[in-house]
């Protein structure tokens, strides 16, 4: 459904959502001009202050890595790891590309002590780097309760930013019928409201927070983070690809990369050099018969090992990137009472003015812990 700027939110009568609501106005803005935006939709909620918050959680984590440049024999017990707090005592553990398993029978902070070969398994080497992961826990019989283990909750937050543009006509255009318009006025406020519906759909995309006073000052305009803006971190997917040309198999590392993070994106956000790309993966596969006058290459969905993804044309994304988006996990929201409206301003004169504005801000979860992911610095031309 086309993005309308309105949440679904309701307060009921003593907090109302839209003041002076255009949305049958917005709703007639070319869906193919914000697409992403139409592709999240409408937001379940709305924004409650210009600092927009939101928290995140995870599972404890069941893997982690050899610590150890020179690596361990078949024979040695203690291990250096990176992360010796994932493990209890009883832990069945299997090294990266190794049938052997093995038990934690003591660990700390930095080191496990194993019993190697578990089960009569085969033992192997293990080098730096080399992954371990939990496959499960065995608890004895009879044993107290284990100490409780969970994760913090991360506090994340964006801004609200302002959007807004100005209609002003003189009494006597606002009298007449022009050819093709009848009301001159409201086809002013129609295309401001393009405008700033593109000016969203380009924030959400490569909006960036103000580096200091994120809030705002009577100096300091507040500015929202993008959803590039978002995907960062060292946990984050960020596929480099140094001026290399878009691939199948690149899009789907990348894709795999989210997957083994626990992501699910649902969206492939392309411009069109990249689009073109895409649609192109099935060349060799195209057959046509002698009598058919269609001529059909283009690629909408995107069916991969990983899941299915949605294949979106927006004219905002930065031809270099291709961004994967799980879109259940995206929401812009206008702050309560300021979606997108019209404000009459006072006329000191012989003309009508208006305001037509709206505050919004983009909530995106998981970003960057491998939720979403971008392919970037892919060749262009």
């Amino acid at each position: 459904m086309p993005f309308t700027g309105i949440a679904t939110y309701d307060g009921g009568s003593t907090l109302p959502e839209i003041v002076d609501n255009v949305a049958d106005l917005v709703g007639i803005i070319s869906p193919f001009e914000t697409p992403l935006l139409d592709a999240i939709g409408n937001p379940r909620d709305v924004a409650r202050s210009t600092r927009h918050e939101w928290l995140e959680d995870s599972l404890n984590p069941n893997s982690t890595m050899i610590n150890d440049g020179s690596g361990y024999n078949t024979s040695a017990t203690t291990l250096t790891v990176d992360d010796g707090d994932i493990f209890r005592v009883g832990d069945l553990v299997r090294p990266d590309a190794s049938d052997e398993i093995m038990q934690v029978t003591a660990q700390t902070s930095t080191t496990i002590t194993v019993v190697r070969g578990y089960g009569s398994t085969s033992a192997a080497s293990l080098v730096d780097d080399q992954v371990l992961t939990v496959i499960g826990h065995a608890a004895l019989e009879g044993d107290d309760a284990a100490a409780p283990m969970s994760q913090l909750r991360s506090r994340l937050e964006n801004y609200s930013q302002i959007f807004t543009e100005t209609v002003s006509i003189s009494g006597s255009m606002d009298a007449v019928s022009l050819q093709g318009v009848d009301r001159e006025f409201d086809y002013q406020v129609i295309n401001r409201l393009r405008e700033l519906m593109r000016q969203l759909e380009q924030s959400v995309i490569s909006g960036v927070k103000a580096a200091s006073t994120g809030q705002g000052s009577a100096s300091v305009r507040r500015t929202m983070g993008g959803i590039l803006n978002f995907i960062a971190g060292s946990n984050a997917v960020i596929q480099d690809e140094s001026a290399a040309a878009l691939t199948e198999a690149k899009l789907n590392q990348a894709i795999r990369a989210c997957w083994e993070r626990g992501g699910r994106p649902n969206a492939i956000v392309v411009n069109g050099f990249q689009k073109r790309k895409i649609s192109s993966f099935i060349s060799s596969g195209l057959r046509y018969a002698s009598n058919d006058t269609n001529l059909k290459q283009m690629v909408d969905t995107y069916e991969s090992d990983f899941g299915v993804q949605r294949v979106i044309l927006s004219r905002w994304v930065p031809a270099d990137k291709v961004l994967l988006l799980d879109l259940d996990k995206i929401q812009v929201m206008p702050l309560a009472g300021r979606s997108f409206h019209v404000k009459p301003l006072a006329a000191t004169g012989d003309f009508r003015r208006a305001q037509v504005l709206g505050e919004y801000t983009l909530e995106v979860q998981n970003a960057g812990d491998g939720g979403h992911g971008v392919i970037t610095d892919l060749a262009t031309s």
